[in-house]
């Protein structure tokens, strides 16, 4: 039991990957409190607890019933981080928040937490791809309950790093995260089009 909780935890910890996350989500809620920060993450990692419970459980008859293949996930969860990505990179987050401050009041700061956080970034393609294979691959309750207890735990080591994310970056200054944000906008790119590159893939090998 304890093998297949631990190899449930590292094959998790490596698709999701807390301490890749934690950075991309500091640029994500710039210019926000410890506090909103905080909670923000807190309800993103929930959030992505109860979509990866959910497939975890019923993914296979879940998405059957709805004809949708997982490489749909991959396809759109890609040009969504993209999205994401061109702006992170040339900034147009910052400057949508100039133009947005004038018009809301000043403790106001876009919710990064259901998407692109919860979703595709923690609970995405290849997070749900995982959860639904070591399931089903589990023989009996208690087996099924140690993935489960696998994925809370890594879920968790996510929440921190989130949570820790945020001060760090602000201590390294503004120019620093600039750069770093910039940077993690280029990775996050990449990321996205491989989920892409790889959804498509799958498609034509299926065809």
């Amino acid at each position: 039991m304890w093998e297949l909780f631990l190899s449930a935890f590292v094959t998790l910890f490596v698709v999701i990957d807390p301490p890749g996350c934690a950075p991309i989500y500091a640029g994500l809620v710039k210019g926000a409190s410890q506090r909103q920060a905080t909670s923000m993450a807190v309800r993103a990692t929930v959030i992505a607890t109860l979509i990866l419970l959910v497939f975890a459980l019923f993914g296979e008859k879940l998405l059957g019933a709805l004809h949708i293949e997982l490489n749909s996930f991959r396809i759109a969860g890609g040009i969504m981080l993209f999205v994401i990505a061109m702006d992170m990179v040339f900034e147009k987050r910052t400057q949508r928040r100039e133009e947005r401050a004038e018009k809301v009041r000043e403790d106001h700061v876009e919710d990064v937490s259901v998407f692109p956080m919860a979703m595709p970034m923690i609970a995405g393609p290849g997070s749900i791809a995982t959860i639904m294979l070591l399931t089903a691959r589990a023989d009996g309750t208690e087996q099924t309950l140690a993935v489960l207890a696998a994925m809370g735990a890594v879920l968790l080591l996510t929440l921190f790093a989130l949570v820790a994310a945020v001060p760090l970056m602000k201590l390294l200054g503004a120019r620093v995260e600039a750069v770093i944000t910039r940077l993690l906008g280029v990775l996050l790119a990449a990321l996205a089009a491989q989920y892409v590159i790889d959804g498509v893939k799958a498609v034509l090998a299926a065809a």
